[in-house]
């Protein structure tokens, strides 16, 4: 899948879109379609927006509030109080991670690593606000938050970054620009291949787009 083209943004479009990120009302499941759940094998159904109890609140920094899940029960995705190396960071794009906490279940990382493996399991949110990635507990195993069998579920909030290059599109254009060649989604000039040409388009985007501060700048 290539990279998404950036559109012109009006000054308008971008005042709406800073709005939309900095409102806490309604933060998941903004279409009111059952966006709200992510699985875990060995727990059952998380609950981002529960009916009682404040749900989830998405931020450009971190995420706060509570998930409700029936065989485990609350899950606190900012318990700073209690460390505060923990709680659930978002980098402005995205990319999160950190600790969230459940009384009856111990700590769930948001950027799990798996020992000898390269690939990236932790949890993203695209340019259309939604939850993709694993989190992992100690005591409860994988928490997947987006699938499309054998039934279909995900996460979705209504918090968006003005960033077009996430964490995501990066990594799939390193990978791509290893591999070189070929109609690749790094090829963002569309001139048959991944070249110089495709990263300086991708730095400017960055410059352009992204939080002051990121590598890249």
């Amino acid at each position: 899948m290539k990279l998404k083209r950036v559109l012109s943004v009006s000054v308008c479009t971008a005042i709406l879109i800073l709005f939309a990120s900095l409102t806490s009302a309604k933060n998941i499941d903004p279409d009111n379609d059952g966006s709200q759940y992510a699985y875990g094998e060995n727990v059952g159904w998380l609950n981002f927006e529960p009916s009682e109890g404040p749900g989830i609140t998405v931020n450009d920094a971190n995420l706060t509030g509570f998930v409700w899940a029936e065989n485990i029960g609350w899950i606190n995705l900012d318990p700073n109080d209690a460390n505060p190396n923990t709680g659930i960071a978002n980098d402005g794009t995205g990319l999160l991670t950190g600790l969230a906490w459940g009384e009856n279940v111990g700590w769930i990382n948001f950027d799990p690593n798996v020992p000898g493996d390269s690939n990236y399991y932790g949890v993203t949110i695209d340019h259309d606000g939604n939850f993709n990635g694993w989190a992992w507990g100690e005591n409860i195993g994988w928490i997947h938050f987006r699938s499309t069998t054998p039934v279909a579920y995900k996460v979705q909030t209504q918090w968006i970054t003005t960033c077009e290059v996430d964490f995501d599109d990066l990594r799939r254009f390193v990978q791509d620009w290893l591999e070189s060649g070929g109609e690749f989604p790094g090829d963002l000039d569309s001139n048959g291949s991944v070249n110089f040409l495709d990263y300086t388009v991708i730095t400017d985007l960055w410059l352009q787009l992204c939080p002051a501060g990121w590598p890249l700048k």
